[in-house]
């Protein structure tokens, strides 16, 4: 194959015979009405997206308090099984009569009147248990809510309760000492991925309308992928973390970010622009507008599609839903071009060399700061690593070379995803694995330096299911832009969205007690 000036392999010579076009074609998708009905049968009620359960009440079609009771009926039946929910908010139907009563009078709160949500329980609550997953808080009770979560209230939603994270994040696996494993609702004998593996089982299976998720390596792309939601992990620097178990300043500063998980891409613009811009005190937080993704002319850009990221090569499926995606982008005009980001296979290799520099000090003083015992600690490779003899003897030297060879990895990605407006890949190696050993990673951490690239660079990647796996698991597509270009990521990922089938929804009957 012949490359171009781009280092890049032209799309239009790798389609394998006409597979993909066949497979393409052979998709049904999504009508208008389909993508706009707003069906209110107690089946689908649970089901609607954000936007349209907001419009529902704001026509007075449905009651925040009728909703609100919907959720918190189906967290009581169902949520023993998923395990998804790990604390109701005492005061969800209060709060639910409040904004209809408040609506009746003629007031609207903000685009999220009445509607109720989840939050991972890495955040804040004021007046419902936040235990950040590690024993040291199983029973705190904060006094204030994180700023995305004061947000998201004062914009009139509606929080049911806490969704389940591994302790302080730091795990793909949504497992924590409290509270155990969160299973995938496809199949309860998999993982949802994580670190918001919580917040994805509970919007997939109808527990909640939506969740703010964090991503500190791929934590709300992973589950999106695993459980057949959409996310998306907003640049680095757009959302505040103020009231989030990893305060903003750490070593690791960068790879922190907070982004919405729920169910439609239109769903993500809304609660982004909600949640997006400075609050005061993550001072890491730029006054960068949220461009809207109307604006864009998807004929206009150029795609890059990463099928294998040179660290590890994904499953026939998942290269197969990938193919798909490109295709249907193809169709829609943009230029499309396989290429491999320079650098990109040094992902793996680099984000876990900045442990053994130092970045364990900072779950250490998180361990002293809630009173958590290392030993009880939950991931088996922090409290292994943190055990070892000279791990807090680090030499000046060694945390020099690493933001070093930091600082290169972001300069050579960057140079090259300039040539590009969207680049397209895999989520992770492989569809959803079986559950581990409890404080073990699903799967190797090289499966998720798909995901771990965008951290790394801070640039802005969503996630929307592209795909099934023969086994009945979620495959979802990767869509990444470069910085601050949020609209091109959700302009790509409503396209997917609307071209694709409306996919099945979990089993309702496998998670019966």
């Amino acid at each position: 194959m012949n490359r171009d000036e781009a280092g890049g392999v032209s799309r239009r010579t790798v389609v394998k015979s006409a597979v993909v076009p066949v497979v393409l074609a052979a998709l049904p998708s999504r009508s208008a009405s389909e993508s706009t009905t707003m069906a209110t049968s107690e089946d689908q009620l649970p089901y609607l997206s954000t936007t349209a359960q907001a419009a529902l009440i704001g026509s007075g079609e449905l009651t925040s308090e009728e909703l609100t009771a919907r959720y918190l009926e189906r967290i009581e039946r169902f949520n023993s099984r998923l395990n998804a929910v790990v604390a109701l908010a005492d005061d969800a139907r209060e709060r639910a009569r409040d904004a209809d009563r408040t609506l009746a009078e003629g007031r609207s709160l903000g685009p999220l009147h009445g509607v109720p949500m989840t939050i991972k329980d890495c955040f804040d609550t004021a007046g419902v248990v936040s235990t950040w997953g590690t024993m040291g808080r199983k029973d705190f009770v904060p006094d204030a809510d994180a700023t995305v979560v004061a947000r998201l209230k004062a914009a009139g939603a509606i929080l049911l309760g806490k969704t389940n994270t591994p302790e302080f994040t730091l795990s793909f696996e949504t497992h924590n000492n409290i509270h155990g494993f969160t299973n995938n609702p496809y199949d309860l004998d998999r993982s949802p991925g994580g670190s918001s593996g919580g917040a994805a089982a509970a919007i997939a299976a109808g527990l909640t309308s939506f969740d703010i998720g964090t991503d500190y390596g791929g934590s709300i792309r992973v589950p999106s992928h695993s459980c057949g939601t959409v996310g998306i992990k907003p640049t680095s620097g757009s959302v505040p973390r103020t009231g989030h178990c990893l305060p903003p300043g750490m070593l690791t500063d960068f790879l922190s970010h907070a982004g919405p998980m729920a169910r439609t891409v239109d769903d993500l613009e809304l609660i982004l622009s909600v949640i997006w811009g400075p609050g005061g005190l993550d001072t890491r937080i730029q006054p960068i507008p949220l461009a809207a993704s109307s604006a864009v002319n998807l004929a206009d850009l150029r795609c890059a599609v990463m099928i294998d990221n040179g660290v590890a090569s994904p499953d026939e499926e998942t290269v197969g839903v990938v193919e798909v995606a490109e295709a249907i982008l193809d169709r829609a005009g943009l230029a499309m071009q396989r290429d491999r980001l320079d650098g990109v296979e040094e992902t793996t290799a680099l984000g876990g060399g900045f442990w053994p520099v130092g970045a364990h000090a900072g779950v250490r003083a998180l361990l002293d700061e809630t009173g958590t015992k290392v030993e009880d600690y939950g991931n088996n490779w922090f409290r292994q690593f943190a055990q070892s003899p000279g791990a807090d003897e680090i030499p000046a030297a060694a945390l020099t070379g690493q933001f070093a060879r930091f600082e290169a990895y972001r300069r050579r990605m960057q140079q090259h995803m300039a040539r590009y407006d969207v680049l397209i890949s895999p989520v992770n190696a492989h569809p959803a694995p079986r559950h581990p050993a409890p404080g073990d990673s699903p799967f190797p951490t090289e499966d998720a330096s798909y995901t771990e690239a965008y951290d790394l660079t801070g640039w802005p990647a969503g996630v929307v299911r592209g795909g099934t796996s023969s086994e009945g698991i979620p495959i979802g597509v990767q869509v990444v832009a470069n910085p601050w270009r949020e609209d091109i990521v959700l302009a790509v990922m409503r396209h997917l969205e609307a071209s694709l089938p409306v996919f099945d929804r979990p089993d309702e009957t496998r998670w019966q007690s």
